[in-house]
């Protein structure tokens, strides 16, 4: 999958040099633009023929995603869909990656065994030290 960023997205900070959601596609303009000429070596433009079937459009390894925020909203998904956790805090992570455990539904953007794992030995750390 081809990403497409505007021609000078690494040179300004208001064009995206470090902020995602500024580095937008714009098509390339100027007489002398390598990257609307089409050259050698320079990146690739929003074409036909970059597009995805439809059958996969849209979809995270041939599932639908779903954005979770909550442990309700986790119990509402389907087997033909994957979750992604939102802006959540991390009590809330904890119940959701155990309820997921538990129901056995994959999270996309979180390894649940993993995350449990590592969030019960800094319970255990923050629980001995003496106050």
């Amino acid at each position: 999958m081809v990403k497409f960023l505007r021609r000078t997205w690494s040179r300004y900070v208001k064009l995206g040099k470090g902020r995602k959601k500024k580095q937008v596609w714009r098509k390339p303009t100027g007489r002398h633009n390598k990257m609307r000429e089409q050259r050698k070596g320079s990146a690739a433009i929003v074409s036909i023929g970059y597009r995805s079937n439809k059958k996969s459009r849209d979809k995270l390894m041939d599932k639908k995603p779903v954005k979770i925020n909550n442990l309700r909203e986790l119990e509402k998904i389907n087997k033909n869909e994957v979750a992604i956790i939102g802006s959540v805090g991390k009590r809330k992570k904890i119940e959701i990656a155990k309820k997921a455990k538990e129901m056995k539904i994959e999270i996309y953007n979180m390894n649940p065994e993993k995350f449990l794992k590592l969030n019960t030995k800094n319970e255990a750390k923050k629980n001995e030290s003496p106050k």
